[in-house]
């Protein structure tokens, strides 16, 4: 399983669109066996989940984002996290022991 992790400074991104770069996590549903970075190619509306799709990935992780880009995630097969925080290393952990869970909270508008 290939996770994304929205990132500013290697803390969860809080506009998954706006970030500087995905932190993607491999895992073995036991830990994570590999990380790479995938710098944020440009914020353009309906990219981001097709992008990441292409590139593997099952999950995104992030502070926040829209409902469209959630709605696009969800179609192209990427299960969808928002409302988490903290150091991306340790919110990868948190997902994989299955103690990160989704606030479910989606943005308004792109002023937050």
């Amino acid at each position: 399983m290939k996770i994304a992790i929205a990132s500013d400074n290697k803390n969860v991104a809080q506009h998954f669109g706006h970030c500087e770069a995905f932190e993607c996590f491999t895992t073995d549903g036991k830990g994570v066996t590999g990380w790479d970075t995938i710098k944020n190619p440009g914020h353009k509306p309906g990219f981001l989940p097709l992008y990441l799709h292409e590139k593997g990935i099952d999950v995104i992780i992030a502070g926040g984002m829209g409902q469209s880009a959630s709605d696009l995630f969800t179609r192209n097969g990427i299960k969808v996290i928002c409302g988490a925080s903290g150091p991306i290393e340790k919110v990868a952990e948190n997902y994989v022991d299955n103690t990160l869970q989704s606030t479910g909270s989606l943005c308004e508008d792109h002023n937050h």
